[in-house]
């Protein structure tokens, strides 16, 4: 949710369970650290108990990673024992040397989540590109796959790679699909600790 909107709908999804998210620095992700710290504390301030931050892709580009982590740990800061932190990557610009480092730099600057898109740019998720940023996490963050992902398969295919929550605009159609899999809502996958599939809910633990 953009921030104009984040008080209404924390509004609107007030007892529902469901958890009021903003984005921040979206899509680009080009705005200053001070910038997204404020957008962040401002969001939190509103009502979001998740927010999405994109990281400087420019700065990953220059090898300014003093520059990332400040980024990061700047909105980490802002919301501290407010809101969780999901950093979006953009993986489709970045090389796998720089996913490794941007996945690593997050962890360090106290982020929950990494995330793979924002769905404004040339690509979404990959398997390989959730394996290896699960790869590098390990299981302290959870790792969140978004942009493309349409189908039941694809879903699975994410969650398998090691993908903790899902971003998608398919999720009853997803949803429906995995119950037709079995008599019961539950397709026996073994992954209830990172999410299920048929429901997409992520466990996430130690979040603050």
């Amino acid at each position: 949710m953009n921030p104009s909107y984040i008080k209404f709908v924390a509004e609107v999804l007030s007892g529902s369970g469901v958890a009021p998210c903003c984005v921040i620095g979206f899509p680009l992700g080009a705005c200053t650290p001070e910038a997204k710290a404020n957008e962040a504390s401002d969001a939190a301030v509103n009502g979001a108990k998740e927010v999405d931050m994109v990281v400087n892709v420019g700065a990953i580009k220059s090898n300014d990673w003093a520059l990332v982590k400040r980024d990061i740990e700047g909105v980490v800061d802002a919301v501290r024992g407010r809101a969780i932190v999901k950093v979006i990557i953009e993986t489709c610009l970045l090389t796998d040397e720089e996913k490794v480092k941007a996945c690593t730099v997050s962890k360090l600057a106290g982020a929950h989540f990494v995330k793979t898109s924002t769905g404004f740019s040339t690509g979404g998720a990959t398997v390989a590109d959730v394996k290896l940023m699960r790869q590098t996490v390990g299981d302290s963050m959870g790792v969140k796959a978004s942009g493309g992902i349409k189908d039941y398969k694809t879903a699975l295919a994410m969650i398998e790679a090691g993908a903790s929550r899902l971003g998608t605009s398919s999720g009853a159609e997803i949803v429906s699909a995995s119950e037709s899999q079995t008599s019961s809502s539950c397709i026996h996958c073994g992954l209830c600790d990172k999410a299920c599939p048929t429901g997409c809910v992520t466990i996430v633990k130690n979040a603050y």
